[in-house]
């Protein structure tokens, strides 16, 4: 590792070590901090089997990893039984370089909260939540500790160069899916249809609240991790799409809080895409789905009127490379496989991502 990259990624520990990860008020910016300049995601790793994408991840040399839920794949209410799932993947000895390489946040996702596409119902969801925490070291003085669910925020960067990460969490008070007939003659080919229910939520009033005051933060690119799709809209399976009101509600607080920079990372679908939504949004709102980390889908296409670029099903992790001198600051959204080949790539300058003036 070169002598300037060492000393940045330190500069980026110190910062993570020295903030309550659960505050919810933007993190004091200083003329020192150092400007994130790459930013690996991923979703979808069975610690259980090999993860070679996180080897891949390490060689890309990111500033910061995310985590986009699915980060194990337990599927139990039980403690005991969650927090084996999470052993495995600590021990991970690609997980580990990992750890050491880069800081890192995360959310989750079904699998890791607990249930199959679970959402309130989950019996157990504080149990949940308390290991998630205690898995990724949240300190126990943490308001985090006393909030209903794990979402949480971060900005990193000096003014000019400013990155807002912002992890929802999708499962915690996530209304009942509405299940699709077996003899649904819709185009929906997955399990579920649209909520028509006008007070169905996907994330609960108090994170809805908190989402708002957190895009009225200063910020030259927000990253809002939300672990399932928020433009795909044709598959059927579980996206914003199946809360159309929710999905409508976030396009309008972006233009309320008149937020520039959102840019949505997802997972979930076992397979990679980007996908670009411009109706009736004040600016292009891009979603990079990065999925599986060692989880494939089938090869077989999926509908998504909104893609952009190519579909990729095997073994992948997202990169965002941000270019912060250019006469226009500008980022590069990247899908690469685990031998470090890119197959779906998307460039743009931040100035498109901001509301007319």
């Amino acid at each position: 590792m070169d002598t300037t990259r060492f000393i940045r990624q330190l500069l980026v520990l110190a910062l993570l070590c020295a903030v309550s990860p659960a505050c919810a008020q933007p993190t004091a910016q200083t003329s020192q901090e150092p400007a994130l300049q790459r930013i690996a995601f991923g979703s979808c790793s069975d610690p259980r089997k090999p993860v070679p994408a996180f080897n891949a991840i390490v060689k890309a040399r990111p500033d910061l990893m995310i985590f986009t839920g699915d980060n194990v794949y337990a599927d139990t209410i039980d403690e005991k039984q969650l927090r084996r799932a999470y052993r495995e993947l600590g021990k991970h000895p690609g997980f580990r370089r990992l750890k050491k390489a880069c800081p890192i946040l995360a959310t989750w996702d079904d699998h890791d909260f607990g249930i199959n596409d679970g959402g309130a119902e989950h019996p157990n969801k504080a149990a949940s939540q308390r290991v998630f925490l205690d898995f990724w070291g949240i300190p126990k003085d943490s308001p985090r500790r006393a909030r209903e669910g794990v979402y949480h925020a971060q900005s990193f960067g000096p003014q000019g160069m400013r990155v807002q990460v912002i992890l929802l969490d999708t499962r915690y008070h996530r209304s009942p899916l509405t299940r699709r007939p077996k003899r649904d003659s819709s185009r929906y080919a997955g399990r579920y249809l649209p909520n028509p229910d006008p007070s169905a939520t996907m994330l609960g009033e108090a994170q809805w609240g908190w989402l708002k005051e957190q895009l009225t933060q200063p910020a030259d690119l927000r990253l809002i991790v939300t672990s399932i799709q928020y433009v795909a809209e044709d598959h059927g399976w579980e996206a914003w799409a199946m809360f159309p009101t929710e999905r409508t509600r976030l396009i309008e607080l972006i233009r309320s809080t008149n937020a520039n920079g959102v840019v949505f990372l997802s997972g979930d679908r076992h397979h990679a895409e980007m996908s670009r939504l411009d109706d009736d949004t004040p600016y292009p709102l891009y979603d990079i789905t990065a999925s599986g980390l060692n989880k494939s889908g089938l090869e077989k296409d999926e509908p998504n009127r909104h893609r952009v670029g190519p579909r990729y099903h095997l073994p992948n992790f997202g990169l965002i490379t941000l270019n912060w001198d250019a006469p226009a600051p500008a980022a590069t959204f990247q899908i690469i496989d685990v031998k470090g080949n890119v197959h779906v790539e998307q460039h743009t300058a931040l100035t498109d991502l901001a509301p007319p003036r």
